[in-house]
């Protein structure tokens, strides 16, 4: 039964609707965009062709090749200093496996928590899209004016309802006494007439 109930929940949860109606409006309002970087590019484009058919190219080879020996210089110091510094203690060794494997978990937990968090505010974004188009955006200002006007007061004869939802025993018995009492089902004799 408790998969059923957990089966049935989880189909009845709009969220990831929610999700993919939001991530479809922020698609669209990025794609609403692509028009003005079009528009940008196509401007620039011209400036930018001539500027690289006026670069020498001996000149640009000459600095690709000094910036690939200094990397080249920078990350033989880097392995020379990491190999001298290396602790060959493996007590160490390990407990500074250990303390990155437990900082990789936290690491992990921390991005589990932002990604949920992303996902609830794109769905939530969602949410606020699909009333939107839906036009439910008048129902939800209805509902703000009740909450901020107060509710109307019930009409006499009408019990009024908790305010917490919950009833006392005096509402149960108040409620009682005003329904009409269940009938009895009569079980009708059959009278046979009397013998002559």
């Amino acid at each position: 039964m408790a998969i059923t109930d957990d089966l049935r929940k989880t189909l009845s949860d709009p969220t990831p609707l929610y999700f993919a109606a939001g991530t479809a409006d922020l698609a669209l309002q990025q794609a609403r965009k692509v028009p003005a970087l079009v528009e940008q590019l196509r401007a620039e484009a011209p400036a930018r062709i001539e500027a690289v058919r006026n670069t020498d190219p001996k000149a640009v080879q000459e600095r690709a090749a000094a910036r690939a020996k200094e990397a080249q210089e920078t990350l033989q110091t880097k392995v020379t200093e990491f190999i001298g510094t290396l602790d060959v203690d493996l007590k160490k060794l390990g407990e500074s496996a250990q303390d990155l494997a437990l900082r990789g978990v936290g690491v992990a937990a921390e991005y589990a928590v932002k990604a949920r968090e992303t996902y609830e505010k794109v769905a939530e974004h969602g949410e606020q899209a699909v009333k939107g188009w839906r036009g439910e955006a008048a129902e939800e200002i209805e509902d703000l004016a009740i909450a901020v006007e107060g509710k109307p007061e019930p009409v006499q004869g009408e019990p009024k309802p908790a305010e917490d939802g919950t009833e006392t025993a005096a509402d149960r018995k108040a409620a009682a006494k005003k329904a009409p009492a269940p009938r009895k089902a009569t079980a009708t004799k059959k009278t046979t007439p009397p013998a002559k």
